[in-house]
This record gives structure tokens, C-alpha cells and sequence, in this order.
């Protein structure tokens, strides 16, 4: 049996639905909880413990105390020790305590770290540990640009099972990338690497880095933007999903928008900027027609999951898969081409509901199609 150590990040992730773009800061936790916000963390990292629970002749799991781990597991009925002489954060904890509860998970003779959170999470995991103990990341923040991250969280037990069952025998380095929250909020991404972590070798688990645009293909983008100018239902309520490529549309349109945030607009002007997944509940309900339009991310090969946590997988249902429209460049299209893109909304059925084929917009009336996984 090999000893894997669990380590919960409980607010990672807490301002995603809510708007805010991250969970780093005393201010923003206390805002994202004015906002109605809960924890989204424990939940992802349950789907990842019942994935071990299912495994539990191959594994041994040293966790820490209440929210950052033990809750969980006794919740899904898996075996668990920790560590004498802690005692529960409970919700409201730190970097300090990640770093805390690493280290000593490690002293305890754990042979890889997972662990439940985002890239600020990720960046207090390699300071505590380097690259001296594999681990592997169970996305649950608002943004997860690192490297280190498996594709959803049930993904990660399956690679945690199959690195105890020595399945999985290699390791390499993996980048772990943080952002300025605050120019992010700002609608500025600066993104830099912090470092490196251990990871286990297999590759089609693990999700890659973000990456932007090159800025090529100016011409068939530019084509892109006129058709959905053109085509633009002005009948139909638009959730409108952050990235480039849709503030390109909007600008086609000579619509303001957020960057990095969701939008509303109907009949060609903006009803809502910036909006929390009770803003786009609360608003389409007046609408009889609704729309969600959204981008691929980059690298990662996300539709949701990843940064727009607003569109949530409520809204999603609500919407119906049929109205969903993806529109990319071909440039960024063409570096998926033989791979599948993905979604991890938190809620198994919703991703389930979204698997399948889907036409992505590449240009005036060209598109591509590619297969969503779960």
C-alpha cells in the first residue's frame, strides 16, 4: 500500500460563481460570502476521496484535520489517519496552513500529496514540498492555469489509485503558473511561472498550462467575428462567457464587455456586466430564449470549468446544450486537432449531459467538430 496524503484547500474556488475571480485574501472571502457563496472545494474533492474509497486495498490516507480533509473522508466512509497534535482550522484557513499541513503529510511518509484547490494553492504546495514528493492537483479554484492539475477531480483518484497500484511508475516536472488576482479583476492577465512540481508521468490524466493567442490567423478571426455579427439572434437573451475571442464578437458589435467576467445582452444592447451565477439565474428568467455563447481556453481545451464558473452547471441546464454556441479561432482549433476538449462543471450528471460531439465556429460559416469529454 502506498501512504497518500490529502490535503483540502476549503475556500479554494469560493469567488468563481460569485464573480470574483479568485479566493486569495481575507476581503475576498468575506465578499464572496456576501455574495452568497459556498464552498465548492469539498465538494470536488469528495468525488476524488469515493474514487479512493472504491480502491481502498491500495491505498493509505494521512489527511488533516475537518475541512482540509478529514470531514471527507469520514463522509464517504474512507479509512483516514491524522497526524496527533493538530487540530481543525475549520473554513477560514490559510496559506500557512496548506504549507503546515504538507509538510508534515510528507514527514508522516506520505509517497504523493493530492490536494483540493486552485493555482494559489498549487504555489503554496511547491513551497512546501518542491519537487521532492509527487502530488497531484484536484481542480477546485477559480483559476487553474498550472500544470499540476488532473483533467476533473475523479480523474485525480483514478491517477492517485493508479500511482499506489505502481500502474503508473514514471514522474516529470510540471509548471506551476499563478495570476495577479487583481489585475485580473482588472481584466489584465499576467500570468508568470513560480516553479516546478512533481507530478506522476501520465500524460492524458493531467490537464496542460493556459495558453494565450499568438495573435495569427487575423484574417479568418476577423471573419468569424462578422458572421456572428450577422447571425446574432437579437430575439435571444446571450450569456456571454469571457476570453478574447468573445470580446472580439462584442466589439464587432460595438458592445462594451468584461474580458475576464460574463455578460449579458439582449436585442443588441448590454443588460449586465460582470455578473454572478445568481445575476444570470435571476435575469433569464424573464427571457423565453437564451443563449450561451463561450470560447475554448487555450492549451487546457476547456468549455467550462475554467475561469467561468458563473455559467454554472444550473445555468446550463436551464439553457439546454442545443443552445450553447462555441466559436474559436482556427488557429487555436487546430491545435486540438486529434484531441478531445473538455468540461468540468462540478457536477458529474452536467458533464455527462455536455459529452458527446459539438460544432465549434471557426470562421463565416466554417466550423469545426470535435468531441467534449467528461
Amino acid at each position: 500500500m502506498k501512504r497518500i496524503g490529502l490535503i483540502v484547500n476549503p475556500i479554494a474556488g469560493i469567488g468563481g460563481k460569485t464573480g470574483l475571480k479568485g479566493s486569495d485574501g481575507e476581503e475576498v472571502f468575506r465578499e464572496a460570502i456576501a455574495r452568497g457563496a459556498v464552498m465548492e472545494s469539498p465538494k470536488k474533492a469528495f468525488a476524488t476521496v469515493q474514487i479512493l474509497k472504491a480502491s481502498e486495498a491500495f491505498v493509505d490516507v494521512y489527511t488533516w484535520p475537518g475541512k482540509m480533509g478529514e470531514d471527507i473522508c469520514k463522509e464517504a466512509g474512507l479509512r483516514c489517519t491524522v497526524p496527533a497534535g493538530y487540530t481543525d482550522t475549520g473554513s477560514r484557513t490559510t496559506s500557512e496552513d496548506t504549507v503546515r499541513a504538507a509538510k508534515e503529510l510528507v514527514k508522516a511518509g506520505s509517497e504523493l500529496i493530492l490536494f483540493a484547490g486552485g493555482d494559489g494553492t498549487a504555489r503554496d504546495i511547491m513551497d512546501a514540498v518542491g519537487t521532492g514528493v509527487p502530488v497531484l492537483g484536484i481542480p477546485a479554484g477559480c483559476k487553474i492555469h498550472s500544470g499540476v492539475y488532473a483533467l476533473n477531480p475523479r480523474r485525480a483518484g483514478d491517477l492517485a489509485v493508479k500511482y499506489a497500484q505502481g500502474k503508473v511508475r514514471e514522474t516529470k516536472e510540471a509548471e506551476v503558473m499563478d495570476i495577479d488576482e487583481a489585475q485580473f479583476r482588472n481584466g489584465k492577465v499576467q500570468s508568470r511561472l513560480y516553479g516546478y512540481l512533481k507530478i506522476p508521468g501520465e500524460g492524458g490524466m493531467v490537464q496542460n498550462i493556459k495558453c494565450g493567442s499568438t495573435g495569427g490567423g487575423r484574417e479568418s478571426i476577423e471573419r468569424l467575428y462578422d458572421y456572428m455579427a450577422d447571425t446574432w439572434d437579437r430575439k435571444a437573451l446571450y450569456i456571454i462567457g469571457g476570453g478574447s475571442t468573445t470580446a472580439g464578437i462584442m466589439k464587432r458589435m460595438n458592445l462594451s464587455n468584461t474580458l475576464l467576467g460574463v455578460d449579458l445582452v439582449y436585442g443588441g444592447q448590454v443588460l449586465a456586466l460582470d455578473c454572478t451565477e445568481q445575476d444570470i439565474l435571476r435575469i433569464m428568467e424573464r427571457y423565453e430564449k437564451v443563449k450561451i455563447l463561450i470560447t475554448v481556453i487555450g492549451g487546457q481545451g476547456y468549455l467550462f470549468g475554467r475561469g467561468n464558473q458563473q455559467i454554472s452547471a444550473k445555468v446550463i441546464r436551464r439553457v439546454g446544450k442545443e443552445n450553447i454556441i462555441v466559436a474559436a479561432s482556427q488557429e487555436k482549433m487546430l491545435s486540438f486537432l486529434g484531441k478531445n476538449i473538455y468540461v468540468d462543471t462540478g457536477d458529474e450528471e452536467t458533464d455527462k449531459y455536455l459529452a458527446g460531439y459539438m460544432r465549434i465556429i471557426t470562421g463565416y460559416g466554417e466550423y469545426a467538430v470535435i468531441k467534449v469529454s467528461n
